[in-house]
């Protein structure tokens, strides 16, 4: 029996692209888009930002200094967080799942967009009983020990969790762990897959 159901944020709770805060923070740089976009989300400094090996002053230096970006740290991090959108789909089913199970985030992020959409998405997030983010269980997905982490918030057994991702390498290392697994995809299915998963949806 399902007792507690984790969800991942982004491209399931809410859509992001990475590209807009790229775009944004080009036009303060004489370097193409591609190459600030390889700079900030393609190669280790991410990650350490997301394991929170680094922390958001951190990060936006040594960004700045790799793109040759010219801009205040609070100019920065303005443009660096506005790629969030809502997804209906879940942000509606999430209240509905209240109080019948124990709801999770568990989310590969960083602080700096952690602490935008924990705002943006308040309404939302509010009906979750825990907030599982990468920086802060200081590991990632697929890594194990993300999985080990997060357990700690369910308050039940691995084979009692249900977990929604939008990345079949996660659904992979959850369903190792032991969680039941779906793959999101904004198709309108995830109520009937849910169910089928045995989750009982008001």
């Amino acid at each position: 029996m399902i007792k507690t159901i984790y969800f991942d944020f982004g491209n399931v709770i809410g859509f992001f692209d990475h590209r807009r805060a790229s775009k944004a923070l080009a036009m303060y740089s004489d370097q193409p888009v591609d190459l600030i976009h390889e700079i900030l989300h393609g190669d280790h400094l991410l990650d350490d930002y997301e394991h929170g090996h680094i922390d958001t002053a951190e990060y936006i230096r040594q960004a700045c200094e790799r793109g040759r970006i010219r801009c205040t740290p609070e100019e920065f991090q303005k443009a660096f967080v506005e790629i969030f959108w809502t997804n209906p789909e879940v942000c509606s089913l999430i209240p509905r799942l209240k109080p019948r199970y124990r709801l999770v985030l568990a989310s590969n992020t960083c602080d700096a967009h952690f602490t935008k959409f924990t705002e943006m998405f308040a309404d939302t997030l509010h009906h979750l009983d825990e907030l599982g983010a990468s920086h802060t269980l200081r590991a990632r997905k697929p890594n194990r020990a993300f999985y080990e982490n997060a357990q700690r918030l369910a308050n039940a057994e691995p084979a009692e969790c249900l977990f929604v991702d939008d990345r079949a390498v996660n659904i992979e290392a959850a369903e190792r762990f032991g969680w039941k697994g779906i793959l999101y995809v904004p198709d309108g299915t995830l109520v009937r897959k849910m169910r089928a998963a045995g989750v009982e949806i008001r």
